[in-house]
Order: C-alpha cells, then structure tokens, then sequence
C-alpha cells in the first residue's frame, strides 16, 4: 500500500514593521496572521505542516536589540501548548519554529515537534549560528546541542535543521542515516547573496540523501532593519531533486504537496549512497582544521 503523505509549508509576511512597537504586540500579530493559513492546511487535509524559522515573530537578527529576547519562552511553553491543540483538532502534525529561553541568558533557535495527537515529541536546536553583518545571530543563539533528532510521527519520521544549516552537508547526512523521510528547512532568507543557493542546496541534500525535502522561507521587507527582501519560494521536493509545489516570492502562502514515501526505497535501491559510504576514510572531517 502507497504511503502518500500531504505536507504543507507556510510563508509569511511580518505584519508590524514598526522600530518601537512593543515586543508582545509584534509575536501575538504574527501569531494571529497565521491562524486561518494553519486553519486551511487543516481543512485541506494537509498531514504534516512546517512554519518558517522564528515564525511568531520579524526576524530581528540584524540588530542587537535585546529586547527582542522577550519573544522567547520555553520549549515546549505557552505557544507550542497552543500549537499543539491545533494539530490535535486537525490530525496534523506540526513544525513550530520558534525562539527559545532555555535559561536566564540562553537561548537557541529551536523548532519543536507535535505529532497529529497533540503530543509533544521533542525539539531540534540549530547548530550553525552565523555572525556576520545583517545576520548577528550569535548575539541571540547559543548554537545547538541536541545533535540531529528524528521524529516519528503519525505519518512519517522528519528531521529538522534551520535555515543557515542547509549549506552544511554533514547535519543532512545525519539526519538521513537517522532515518528521517522527510527534512524540513524552517528559513528567513532574502534576496541577494543567498537566492541562487535556495534552489540548489536543498534538492542536492534530498537526492544525496534519498529523503523528501520541505524548505519554507518568509516574504516581505521588514523594518527597521530591511536587511533585503525575503524571496518566498517555498517548496517540496523529493529524493530526484523534483520540485513537487513552489510558493511565489511575494505572498503569503500555504504550499502543498503529495509525497509518495514509497519513493524513498525505489530510489535508494539505484543510488547506493548509503551502501557506499565510507565513514573510515573521514576521520579529519571531525577534526578542527584548519
């Protein structure tokens, strides 16, 4: 019998973009803004749904605010208690990007994940922080130490990582000799230095690895920063490299796919990359070099 799985990605537009508007009045907008897309994705039967990264909230990286902090709360907390109702009315499981407050002064980027009851199953924390100009996450992020989790879920087992991840390969290699199906890449990502990576990175770790993808990337210009335009675009992909659904680069979107994990055998059984690894020659890959 064919599992075939309906997954959806949400894009999203800030709606305050405003330098002094209060920290909870910002998260609680774009907490409301989402609400009739997650109500969608559930009357159109979507099984497994994904947020973008940080999605209750602008993504205030390129300041040093530290007010911004405010936005974050435990993990699972308050929304994710909410999110979890909502995937328990709507059998859905769900991918909840949002920032964490592990203690006084730690946090991480984090998304947690609620299977179709409901029930919290755990959280990945990203690993790969950048700290450059436009993107000073180190200021907000402690970088990941959970390693590189599945989840088996009502539909599917899934794997997380978070935007800047992506360029990584070793984090989406884990994930598949973990036994995920589907990876899921939570971004807020403008137009620029990064767009001509979003379409090739991500269809490179499905086919080097033999899983499904689901990328999902915000839209809009945000103030005060306007760091770039968020480019949207988010979409499926599968073990091929074949884009399955593609939102635009403008509007705010639910994305929806069919996924046959059948696949996932079929083209495993001719691409043997997995059979042919060879863990034994990459010693120096876990060394600090240079």
């Amino acid at each position: 019998m064919a599992r075939k799985i309906i997954g959806g990605l949400i894009q999203m537009s800030n709606p305050i973009n405003e330098a002094d508007a209060p920290v909870d009045k910002v998260a609680q907008a774009m907490v409301d803004k989402h609400l009739p897309l997650i109500e969608e994705a559930g009357n159109k039967g979507v099984q497994i749904l994904c947020l973008q990264e940080m999605f209750n909230g602008p993504y205030f990286c390129p300041s040093q605010d530290p007010r911004w902090c405010d936005i974050a709360e435990s993990v699972p907390g308050p929304t994710i208690d909410m999110m979890a109702k909502l995937a328990a009315k709507h059998q859905m499981v769900m991918i909840v990007p949002i920032y964490e407050r592990a203690m006084a002064g730690v946090y991480y980027n984090t998304a947690a994940v609620i299977d179709a009851d409901g029930t919290y199953l755990g959280k990945y924390r990203k690993n790969h922080i950048p700290h450059t100009s436009g993107f000073w996450e180190k200021f907000f992020f402690k970088p990941g130490n959970l390693g590189y989790p599945v989840f088996k879920t009502r539909y599917a087992t899934v794997g997380v990582y978070i935007c800047y991840d992506r360029h990584f390969p070793e984090g989406a290699r884990l994930l598949g000799l973990n036994g995920a199906e589907i990876v899921f890449n939570p971004s807020a990502t403008v137009a620029g230095l990064s767009q001509y990576l979003w379409k090739l990175e991500q269809p490179a770790h499905a086919v080097a690895n033999g899983y499904f993808m689901g990328c999902s990337n915000r839209v809009g210009t945000e103030a005060p920063w306007n760091i770039g335009k968020f480019y949207g675009t988010s979409y499926f992909v599968n073990p091929r490299g074949e884009f399955l659904a593609a939102g635009s680069e403008d509007d705010d979107e639910l994305v929806v796919a069919e996924m046959d994990l059948d696949m996932i055998e079929e083209v495993r059984r001719v691409w043997q990359f997995y059979r042919d690894r060879r863990p034994d020659s990459y010693e120096d890959m876990v060394k600090q070099l240079p």
